[in-house]
């Protein structure tokens, strides 16, 4: 069953442009889904699923991307990138500010570069610490973040 349903779940984000659970809730309901909020948010946690701007500005349920080795990841999309307002760094701590709200899905998105230097970040409403091996890996990450953020 929870197999079923998370495959519907990821169906629903795929097909529709939704922005809360409750919408989300409603949509596996009208497909035979009981659920719980709680559920519902175990799922979204599970299977990787963040919320990112749209494009007129309110906030939408997107899936992970699938990398070549068959695992998920956010990965760095542009709307990833284009969320993030600035970038700087002391000793080894990297900090992005991002809008509000995005911080968590630009931390995502960080953790699915797999890059070497990251020893881990953490993500408040629009603040990123990243961790960083030493100050030379901090400065190559906020280079390479830097250098996203101009390719836009």
């Amino acid at each position: 069953m929870k197999k079923h349903r998370q495959e519907k779940l990821l169906e629903l984000i795929s097909r529709y442009e939704i922005d809360t659970q409750d919408e989300l809730i409603e949509r596996l309901r009208d497909h035979g889904f009981n659920v719980t909020q709680a559920t519902v948010s175990r799922d979204i946690r599970e299977l990787k699923i963040a919320k990112m701007t749209s494009g007129r500005g309110s906030y939408r349920y997107v899936l992970p991307r699938q990398s070549t080795d068959g695992s998920s990841s956010m990965g760095f999309s542009n709307s990833l990138i284009d969320s993030i307002v600035s970038v700087d760094h002391a000793c080894n701590i990297v900090v992005l500010k991002t809008y509000a709200g995005l911080a968590q899905a630009v931390a995502v998105g960080i953790d699915g570069m797999d890059m070497h230097q990251v020893l881990g970040c953490v993500a408040g409403d629009d603040t990123i610490m990243i961790v960083a091996r030493d100050e030379e890996c901090a400065t190559v990450i906020a280079d390479r973040i830097r250098m996203l953020m101009k390719n836009l």
